[in-house]
């Protein structure tokens, strides 16, 4: 079971997929390698587990054996290595890899066609109550990635900078370069909120480590070490000197996971599937691990908010007001009102259509995601921008022919030519290419239904 390599296999009494067959082998042999002196008494479950289920005994032994790797492998994977594999921890996802950083485009596009079609009404989600990190706190930290080098010189600076609050190497230098990722990534983008971030950052660290099994734990907590933590981040986040070294920083990577969680939002609604906004994520979702993810939501202010965006009949002027204060994560709201209206108006295109990856030429073609999808009726075209770190700088909004030069869509024969933007209500008029320049100019993204 330690060996599994998946949550589960799916033996059933009809047989078992050569999938799982693989799976099933795939851990006896590590097994034995790991006790030989049990080779036979291993061998003996994996034939077992491999014959087909025609009594009882053998058919429950197997149903058991199926339910009981669940739950080892969240407790071995989610909750202890999710928390000392910290190469980079927005990657560290329940049902994700954390040794995989991301996918290619066609790999993106290959798995959105087997999705739609195959499982076209399976939930799209980004955050859920179990959720390690928020899907904002994780967007932003995914930005280290594309400043791997200003990231290194940073983390060196901090340690040295803050070698004075560790007490007997406590935190540990995986837990510390954990605690540099996780301010980043959650620090607050109001300065009145700053107090409780830091009683909030004391008690998710307390949770890492001993999560972590490494220093304490659950059933055996290390007080002193758990307290060094605490005081370390106390410490450093009342310190001037470090706050002046990491909130340059942290401006960029907030600022540039502004795009980056936009474009997830676009994804996440556009994409072959059903989308699912676990509560209070309607605005930036920079919480932690339960229970921090598991606030209290302010329901009146979204209230608030969807009047406001219904109302405002200039969308134009509310899009560039919304951008103006983006920190309020009113943007993400208003992409998220105005994709669901779309979804909301053409069902049968969101939920059964066939999926067509669209070819993207020019100077950022490795900047742009772009896909259509079509059923009898209807056709919408979605492209959103990723890696904005290689277009902008931390001021600057990845829109017009400037940031976008010559990159264009190339779009398939028989396309429509009027189209209107879901997102800005805009129409727009295509020929055979799409210019990325003179179509992202108010919004980075766009959603366009064929207007027929």
């Amino acid at each position: 079971m330690a060996h599994f390599s998946v949550y589960r296999t799916y033996a059933q009494d009809a047989g078992i997929s050569a999938q799982d067959i693989a799976f099933i082998q795939h851990a006896t042999s590590e097994a034995c390698k790991t006790a030989p002196d049990l080779i036979y008494e291993l061998k003996a479950i994996e034939k077992l587990l491999l014959t087909q289920k025609e009594k009882e005994p053998e058919a429950h032994f197997t149903r058991r054996f199926q339910q009981v790797t669940v739950p080892l492998m969240a407790k071995g994977a989610e909750d202890t290595a999710f928390y000392t594999y910290n190469r980079l921890i927005s990657t560290n996802e329940v049902g994700g890899w954390p040794d995989q950083f991301g996918l290619s485009i066609d790999a993106f596009h290959s798995f959105n066609q087997k999705r739609a079609e195959n499982y076209p009404h399976t939930l799209n989600t980004t955050s859920t109550h179990d959720t390690k990190r928020g899907e904002d706190t994780r967007a932003r930290i995914n930005i280290l990635s594309e400043i791997p080098e200003e990231w290194k010189q940073a983390v060196r600076s901090w340690h040295t900078l803050n070698k004075q609050y560790r007490s007997k190497n406590a935190p540990s230098k995986n837990d510390e370069y954990l605690i540099y990722q996780t301010l980043l990534g959650a620090y607050p983008f109001f300065e009145q909120e700053s107090k409780h971030f830091i009683e909030r950052m004391k008690e998710y660290i307390i949770k890492v480590v001993r999560e972590a099994k490494v220093h304490t734990a659950w059933l055996k907590p290390d007080i002193e070490y758990e307290r060094a933590c605490t005081c370390f981040i106390d410490n450093i986040l009342k310190s001037d000197a470090f706050l002046n070294a990491f909130l340059p920083l942290h401006k960029k990577t907030a600022y540039l996971g502004i795009f980056n969680s936009l474009s997830q939002v676009l994804l996440k609604l556009a994409s072959p599937g059903v989308p699912d906004i676990y509560q209070g994520t309607e605005t930036w979702d920079l919480s932690l691990v339960d229970p921090d993810n598991r606030r209290a939501v302010d329901y009146e202010q979204r209230e608030q908010c969807l009047t406001h965006f219904k109302e405002h009949k200039d969308l134009s002027t509310l899009i560039r007001d919304l951008f103006t204060h983006a920190e309020d994560g009113r943007i993400k709201f208003f992409l998220l009102y105005r994709l669901l209206q779309a979804r909301n108006e053409r069902k049968n295109l969101f939920q059964n259509s066939h999926y067509i990856p669209l070819t993207v030429r020019g100077t950022h073609e490795n900047n742009i995601i772009a896909f259509a999808r079509t059923d009898n009726q209807n056709c919408m075209l979605c492209l959103t921008p990723r890696f904005v770190s290689q277009l902008i700088g931390n001021t600057e909004l990845p829109f017009g022919q400037k940031v976008w030069l010559d990159t264009n869509i190339i779009l398939p024969k028989n396309m429509p030519s009027e189209w209107i933007d879901c997102i800005t209500g805009q129409t727009i008029h295509i020929s055979e290419k799409i210019e990325i320049g003179s179509l992202i100019t108010h919004f980075p993204g766009s959603l366009l239904i064929a207007a027929y």
